[in-house]
C-alpha cells in the first residue's frame, strides 16, 4: 500500500512495525469498498501530499478533514482541487482571504500543487471517502496513520501549523512550542465569519518562515517553482 513513489522519509513512517496492521487494513477495507463504491481519490493519489512534500522540505501544514466526495475533486491534496474542476465554497473562501491577506490575483483554478511544492503539507486526516459520502471513512484507520505523520513532523526543528476548525485544533496540544501554532474557524462558509477573516495567516506563516531564517512560501497558486 506504501507507494515506491515516497522519499525515505515518509517511507520510513509509514514502514513503522506499528502500523502495519492498520494499514493492511485499511488496505483489504478499500479494495473491498472499491469493488462496491467509488472511492476517491484514485488510488495513485491517496498519498500525493507525501509525494509532492517530502519530510525533510515539511515547511508548513494545513489539516483539513478527508477528501472532497464528488467526482474529479480529490487529488490527495487537502482544501486542493485540479485545474478545470470548479473552486468549491471552502476553498473560494481560503482565496478569499489570500487576495486580502496578500494583495493577490486570485486565479480561476483550486490546484495548490505549486503550494505542496514548495514545503506545505496539505493532509487530510483522513485519505479517503466514499463518493458523495462525507466523513464515510472516518474510523477506519486512517485517523492513526495520519497523527504518526503528524507525530514525525512534530519533531523537525520548526514547522508553522495552519489549523482551521475544531477537528484540526485538536492537535494543538501536542504540538511542541517551537512550532508556529495558527488557529482559527474553519474556512467552510458556515464558520469562516467566526474568525476565520481577517486571521492574516498567510503573512504571519511567511513572517514566522522569514524570522527563522527560512524562504517563505509565494502563495500564488499560478507560481512556479
Amino acid at each position: 500500500m506504501i507507494p515506491d513513489t515516497l522519499t525515505c522519509g515518509w517511507r520510513e513512517v509509514l514502514g513503522a512495525t506499528e502500523l502495519r496492521p492498520t494499514l493492511q487494513q485499511l488496505g483489504a477495507f478499500l479494495v473491498e469498498e472499491r469493488q462496491s463504491f467509488q472511492v476517491f481519490p484514485q488510488p495513485e493519489n491517496v498519498f500525493r501530499a507525501l509525494e509532492l512534500t517530502p519530510l525533510e522540505r515539511v515547511k508548513v501544514v494545513i489539516l483539513g478533514q478527508d477528501p472532497y466526495h464528488d467526482a474529479g475533486q480529490a487529488h490527495g491534496l487537502s482544501f486542493s482541487v485540479p485545474h478545470g474542476v470548479s473552486i468549491p465554497p471552502s476553498l473560494r473562501n481560503i482565496y478569499r482571504e489570500l487576495a486580502e491577506d496578500q494583495q493577490i490575483v486570485i486565479p480561476g483554478h483550486g490546484c495548490l500543487e505549486s503550494w505542496a511544492e514548495q514545503g506545505v503539507l496539505l493532509l487530510n486526516t483522513v485519505l479517503t471517502v466514499r463518493a458523495h459520502c462525507a466523513n464515510s471513512h472516518r474510523g477506519r484507520g486512517w485517523e492513526r496513520v495520519t497523527a504518526s505523520m503528524i507525530e514525525r513532523v512534530n519533531e523537525l526543528p520548526g514547522v508553522a501549523f495552519l489549523l482551521w476548525g475544531a477537528s484540526a485544533s485538536r492537535i494543538a496540544t501536542g504540538l511542541h512550542s517551537r512550532h508556529l501554532i495558527i488557529q482559527s474557524a474553519h474556512p467552510s462558509p458556515l464558520s469562516a465569519y467566526r474568525g476565520f477573516w481577517g486571521s492574516r495567516p498567510f503573512s504571519r506563516v511567511n513572517a514566522w518562515l522569514r524570522d527563522h531564517g527560512k524562504r517563505e512560501i509565494d502563495w500564488r497558486p499560478d507560481c512556479l517553482k
